[in-house]
């Protein structure tokens, strides 16, 4: 792993650190004169008119003069560009299109002629001297367990007793329905894993003798202490690093590991991962997940059913019978979202058992990043090494591969290979969106495994305990609130919800039909305004994939436009033949690319026939940069040999929001 140091333009002898901006964009400040280097396209945040800007820098670049500065990254000469006729000279490096600003010179910059800038660095530092290392807090695995299951039970029980009481189902049939589906749950999910494995991922079934020796030896060592069976080994000929567990209990676990993961990671990195999946097994999660599964399972059948049964003659108990429908179904909900938590804890355990069995967090925390690397894709990798099929069981993996691509794409270095080196100050800028920015929690919300800078989190503060280096110091000081931009897209996401909700109660308040025909036209509006929300026409300057990272207000509906260059150098899903979607690589880093038409017939036929048209050209990429939480770029051109495609996915819902207000406004004619 590399951190790359880079030394101020202008005193040579500080390095540069990476700090926050009050407009949510992280830049490489110089503490001791206060400069700041910008990459390519990242002055674009902070103004109004980048491509006024954008122009004057080319008007500039006619006449250049060598500088005696060096670029932090490359080390090659700059350029000193004189913009606005003279008022403000700045460093420029025409081959990452990197800028220099010294101290005061963004205020130099005129703000008539429609372009005003606006920087402002936050200088905010915490101190953490004098304090001991502490372990992140967990709660008690046996009390966390005990008390998750019996209020899920407890939940579907009280669901059972009223249908029970209600005449909707025997004492019998109900005690009966919840045995038999927790029993085939538990008994068959083992053996359907073993055939789909066979069948779709060529499993191998190792003996103990095919494993690496020091990798036999150390899971001897931890089998005999743990005085549990030797799981069975399977190995999956793969490139995508992965490890999972599943089996009954800890006398016939199953560990499932990738042929990547045996070729990428270093022998104490694989130890750390097997021992986070021996973790699983001591803990009997295999079980525990089971059995908690099943009531959201239960739940879940019991809505089905009460609203779908039809009684003979005038059906009294109806408005009884769907108002248990209906808690059925958000009892359901809850317990979903317990489940989902329930497996994050559990996580935490194995990562934490991990640590203290092989001694070494570090150790674990390395092999986490790299796993994100090779989920993401790696260039020594052939696509058809890569199988679709892995991501069926990322719920069971070490790592979610979402997440995981993430990781990948925000820390790939300058000159450096993927899976080989990653820059951890890069690294760490996309850990601030995950522990800054309130949607990285909502979707955390969403996934069976931890967000990835808390589970690096607390694998560091293990490895402060044990006495080592940590592997990612996480001591920036949040310098601001997000939650006013998350309101506000969480308001614009829910705007034709919110609109039909509210149409539906003056309907029904006022019982007159004109609501729902005026309703059509408020749907249609409220659609349109979220749509111009989400998609921002003004400019799409020009940036670099590093420049976009660095960005922490951004999300799914609050996007970047912006114009990337690179190289495609793979399928959005390795190995599938009809995936639409591109990985896109420049100097900088690796982005994924979203291919999106209005029906999903397109995106298939593109993907299909001619999507590997385009896998190693450099292309020119037009779109919105958006995080979700993977940072991705909605495709609107994709450029290449003089060859330019569009997606109308845009187009497409303006015309059917256009449509509702067209009706609309003929219904209420009419």
């Amino acid at each position: 792993m590399v951190n790359v140091k880079l030394r101020c333009v202008n005193c040579r002898d500080t390095d540069l650190v990476s700090t926050m901006t009050r407009q949510g964009v992280i830049v490489d400040y110089c503490p001791k004169c206060g400069g700041v280097w910008l990459d390519k396209g990242e002055i674009y945040f902070f103004t109004d008119a980048p491509q006024y800007l954008r122009q004057n820098i080319w008007e500039a670049l006619k006449n250049p003069k060598r500088s005696q500065r060096l670029n932090p990254y490359t080390q090659l000469p700059l350029l000193e560009l004189s913009l606005f006729g003279g008022k403000l000279v700045i460093d420029y490096c025409p081959e990452s299109e990197g800028i220099w600003l010294d101290k005061g010179e963004m205020e130099k910059i005129p703000t008539s002629k429609d372009i005003k800038l606006n920087l402002t660095i936050d200088k905010g530092v915490v101190e953490k001297k004098g304090k001991e290392p502490t372990l992140v807090s967990l709660p008690n695995l046996g009390l966390t367990s005990s008390v998750t299951l019996f209020v899920l039970y407890g939940l579907l029980t009280l669901v059972l007793i009223t249908c029970v009481n209600l005449g909707w189902l025997e004492p019998g049939v109900a005690l009966v329905l919840g045995i038999l589906v927790a029993i085939l749950q538990f008994a068959l999910s083992p053996f359907l894993i073993d055939l789909s494995l066979k069948a779709f991922y060529r499993v191998r079934w190792a003996d103990v003798k095919d494993l690496p020796d020091h990798l036999f030896e150390f899971m001897d060592g931890v089998i005999k202490k743990e005085k549990i069976n030797f799981p069975r080994i399977g190995i999956i000929p793969d490139g995508s690093p992965n490890a999972f567990t599943y089996g009954h209990t800890p006398k016939n676990g199953r560990i499932v590991i990738t042929a990547g993961l045996l070729e990428l990671l270093k022998p104490e990195e694989l130890e750390a991962v097997v021992a986070h999946e021996i973790g699983h097994i001591v803990h009997w999660d295999m079980l525990v997940m089971t059995i908690a599964y099943v009531v959201p399972l239960i739940l879940y059948y019991i809505f089905r059913t009460l609203i779908t049964v039809r009684s003979r003659g005038r059906d009294r108990s109806g408005p009884y019978r769907y108002l248990v429908a209906m808690v059925s179904y958000i009892l359901y909900i809850i317990s979903q979202y317990m489940v989902l938590w329930f497996s994050r804890v559990r996580e935490y355990f194995a990562d934490r058992f991990s640590g203290e069995t092989t001694g070494d967090a570090h150790s674990l925390a390395s092999a986490l990043v790299k796993i994100g690397y090779g989920l993401a894709g790696r260039e020594k990798k052939k696509e058809e090494e890569r199988k679709p099929q892995l991501e069926a069981v990322k719920a069971m993996g070490i790592f979610d591969p979402g997440t995981a691509r993430a990781l990948a794409i925000s820390s790939y270095a300058y000159g450096s290979r993927m899976g080989e080196e990653i820059d951890k100050e890069r690294l760490k800028g996309t850990m601030r969106w995950d522990l800054w920015n309130p949607w990285a929690l909502y979707y955390q919300l969403h996934s069976t495994h931890p967000l990835i800078a808390k589970r690096l989190l607390a694998l560091s503060r293990q490895a402060e305990v044990q006495g080592k280096e940590p592997y990612v110091s996480f001591d920036e000081r949040r310098p601001e609130s997000y939650w006013d931009e998350f309101l506000a897209d969480l308001f614009m996401k829910s705007l034709p919800l919110l609109v039909i909700i509210g149409i539906g109660i003056a309907f029904v308040i006022t019982q007159n039909s004109y609501w729902l025909k005026f309703g059509v036209i408020l749907f249609g509006f409220s659609c349109l305004f979220q749509i111009f929300f989400s998609y921002d026409f003004k400019e799409f300057p020009e940036f670099n994939i590093a420049s976009l990272l660095k960005k922490v207000k951004v999300s799914a509906i609050r996007p970047v436009p912006c114009t990337l260059r690179g190289k495609i150098i793979g399928r959005g899903v390795p190995g599938l033949i009809w995936s639409e979607d591109f990985v896109l690589q420049d100097s900088s880093g690796i982005m994924f690319l979203d291919y999106r038409q209005p029906l999903g017939i397109w995106n298939f036929l593109f993907g299909l026939l001619r999507a590997k048209e385009y896998i190693g050209q450099e292309v020119k990429i037009g779109g919105w940069y958006r995080r979700a939480p993977i940072p991705y770029v909605e495709i609107r051109t994709l450029e290449t040999d003089g060859k330019k495609s569009f997606c109308y996915a845009f187009h497409a819902k303006v015309v059917l929001a256009v449509a509702f207000i067209v009706v609309g406004l003929v219904l209420t004619l009419f």
